[in-house]
């Protein structure tokens, strides 16, 4: 598996508002309204662009498959039943520890992720593998397209799966993207990473409360 993302052409357009500070306040990009730091989030598929919404304007695109917007959802699931050996790990051939998938409707395809220095990077995913972890984990056939991913945490001798809204997976390139430091990454972004980690679990469990009502 090599990756088929090279640097400066990540189709991920809202990136940066994860990888640099907030602005004073931001608005919905819709109606304009003024927002909450913690607010909606709207995808459009066929860009993978991330759009800040409020409420009123998020509900709109609530179960709307084919708009151009889908509604992220907010549901946090730490898969503590998930199965995925080491050895089906290094099948999928993905360079370091962290990787996220999902399904991408314009695409017809799941698409695997991992976070770099130099943003998200697209790997080649092994069908045959992927299509084994389905059957051993049914789960994965209930993630939103587009919208939701499986997100795996591989970092030491740490083995978690989490489904996760996609503006999460947003979040964790802007950190690595933001704090690291030489070939290594340095000390920094390996805490960040940690603290990112303990807030999912903090929000997470088995009925993903956090989704919408």
């Amino acid at each position: 598996m090599t990756p088929t993302q090279t640097p400066g052409t990540d189709p991920w357009g809202s990136l940066r508002r994860f990888a640099q500070p907030k602005a004073p306040r931001e608005r919905c990009e819709l109606c304009s309204a003024g927002l909450e730091p913690e607010h909606e989030h709207l995808m459009e598929p066929a860009t993978r662009k991330l759009l800040c919404a409020c409420g009123p304007c998020a509900v709109l695109f609530t179960n709307a498959p084919d708009g151009r917007f889908r509604r992220v959802p907010r549901r946090v699931e730490l898969l503590a039943n998930f199965r995925l050996s080491d050895a089906q790990w290094e099948e999928l051939h993905l360079p370091i520890s962290l990787a996220f998938f999902f399904r991408s409707t314009p695409d017809r395809r799941v698409l695997a992720y991992y976070p770099s220095p130099a943003g998200p990077m697209e790997s080649l995913l092994p069908l045959e593998s992927w299509d084994r972890l389905v059957l051993e984990n049914p789960v994965l056939g209930d993630f939103e397209p587009d919208v939701e991913a499986l997100l795996v945490n591989r970092v030491g001798a740490t083995r978690e799966h989490f489904r996760v809204p996609i503006d999460e997976c947003f979040k964790l390139v802007g950190l690595l993207r933001t704090h690291w430091r030489g070939l290594s990454g340095g000390s920094a972004v390996w805490t960040e990473i940690a603290s990112y980690f303990d807030r999912l679990r903090a929000c997470s469990n088995p009925s993903g409360a956090r989704a919408h009502a």
